[in-house]
């Protein structure tokens, strides 16, 4: 296997494939479009009674809610107005709320004008403590005491 890898990698430079700046536009906007049908059935379908929603695998095995459980009950009471149930279902839907946020107005401007907004590089460090942080909200979601207890959706 290591010999088929030299092969493969012997100082020839890795390209990525480009895609045209038409395609790119055209991609941001099935992006983009995809990001508004789910809203809208996040929006019209109730979660908890409609079934077409997808239970939490983790919590439907072991008891325990993930960091992510309840974000679609959440931002459903979100998109109706309701703010103080959405924090209820989940501490982290304002900063979800940002991320995608954000990340459909830059598809949209790439669509629109060609160029969306920078994402940056993602170091090591920054998804390392991003994933450190979700297992920290993970384990005090899950603690059956007083003040943590309010994070369990």
């Amino acid at each position: 296997m290591g010999y088929y890898l030299r092969i493969m990698n012997a100082g020839l430079p890795i390209q990525q494939p480009r895609i045209s700046p038409q395609g790119e536009r055209m991609y941001a906007a099935a992006g983009a479009s995809a990001m508004l049908v789910g809203v809208a059935a996040v929006w019209y379908f109730e979660p908890a009674s409609s079934g077409i929603f997808p239970a939490c695998p983790l919590y439907s095995m072991t008891g325990f809610a993930c960091p992510g459980c309840g974000m679609t009950r959440g931002f459903h009471a979100l998109f109706h107005g309701d703010v103080v149930t959405a924090l209820d279902f989940n501490a982290l839907i304002p900063l979800i709320a940002i991320f995608f946020g954000y990340w459909f107005l830059s598809l949209v401007l790439t669509a629109v004008r060609g160029r969306g907004f920078g994402f940056g590089k993602m170091s090591a460090g920054l998804v390392g403590t991003t994933f450190v942080l979700l297992l920290i909200f993970g384990i005090l979601r899950n603690i059956p005491a007083y003040p943590f207890s309010v994070l369990f959706p």
